[in-house]
């Protein structure tokens, strides 16, 4: 490919995704930080709640977590149920459910999803099969976009030759560590 189509072309390609860049970038940060707080959902109102479990965990099923849905009167539909560190847990669609499996004390969230926050989110979390090939077809164009970038600049100090590579390496440096430490 000669000069001017590949300026054109990593140029054009950077016009065209720009948004989903800048999307992915916004739901992304917010994404690493979901365990301190929840930028996808924010609380309406939540309320303690007792509840008698079964003493064994095995008859904690599908018809028991039915049957406690009605007798909290919650009118959203279910999406999971388990239990896992020693709490039954319940996920609705705009509600969460969660026991202590030896006292029965627990709480009922309600929540509305974060308006545009939690549509970007979900870009990061969808598995449909033409979002994948999307997904794909954008990380390889990424590619394109980074090494035609790279050797764009022909002539003086700050070449590939002279200075990029050295940057490169350090930013490849930073998730080796990661990886290698974590």
């Amino acid at each position: 490919m000669n000069k001017i189509n590949s300026r054109s072309l990593h140029r054009d390609l950077g016009y065209f995704y720009l948004g989903l860049i800048i999307t992915f970038a916004f739901s992304g940060i917010l994404m690493n930080h979901r365990d301190n707080w929840h930028p996808e959902k924010f609380t309406i109102e939540a309320k303690e709640i007792q509840v008698d479990l079964p003493k064994n965990e095995k008859d904690i099923d599908d018809a028991f977590a039915e049957n406690l849905t009605k007798e909290l009167i919650i009118k959203d539909k279910i999406k999971r149920h388990n239990i896992r560190k020693g709490k039954f847990k319940m996920q609705f669609e705009n509600t969460e459910v969660e026991i202590d499996l030896e006292t029965g004390k627990g709480e009922i969230v309600s929540f509305i999803k974060t308006p545009i926050v939690s549509q970007t989110m979900f870009l990061h979390k969808n598995t449909s099969n033409w979002w994948i090939y999307f997904s794909d077809i954008f990380g390889i164009s990424l590619l394109f976009i980074a090494i035609t970038g790279a050797m764009m600049i022909k002539h003086g100090r700050h070449t590939f030759k002279r200075r990029g590579w050295k940057l490169t390496l350090l930013g490849f440096l930073f998730p080796i560590l990661f990886l290698m430490f974590s």
